[in-house]
């Protein structure tokens, strides 16, 4: 079983959104390295999600739009879901879909961060 599974929004949760949120694209990167299933829940179409990841040389496990995160525990096995986003539609989808929504807002980047990855996280 993989350790966790990880979904970013874009638009407002990623540094390289439109616009640009807290979450930097090393956070993904860490947990790609860790094992961690990761990819994009955004309401930017799957193209977009697909063509963006590959600008950035990120090779994530999925993409999907944001009403569907639910069909990733399909997919996925994992010991727990998780969805970072920085909207209410964001929570509203992750609680939906059994997901832990984490808030990528400035004050809650660092507990969640450290939540997803340990202290050193």
């Amino acid at each position: 079983m993989s350790l966790s599974l990880v979904s970013f929004d874009i638009d407002g949760t990623l540094e390289c959104g439109q616009p640009p949120g807290v979450v930097p694209l090393a956070l993904v990167t860490t947990a790609k390295r860790l094992g961690y299933v990761v990819g994009s829940c955004s309401d930017r179409p799957i193209a977009y999600q697909q063509a963006l990841w590959d600008a950035l040389g990120i090779a994530v496990d999925f993409t999907v739009l944001k009403h569907r995160l639910g069909e990733l525990k399909a997919r996925f096995v994992a010991a727990a879901y998780y969805h970072v986003g920085d909207a209410e539609a964001d929570a509203s989808y992750a609680s939906d879909a059994g997901f832990r929504f984490l808030k990528a807002d400035a004050a809650g980047h660092t507990a969640w961060a450290a939540e997803l990855f340990g202290a050193s996280g």
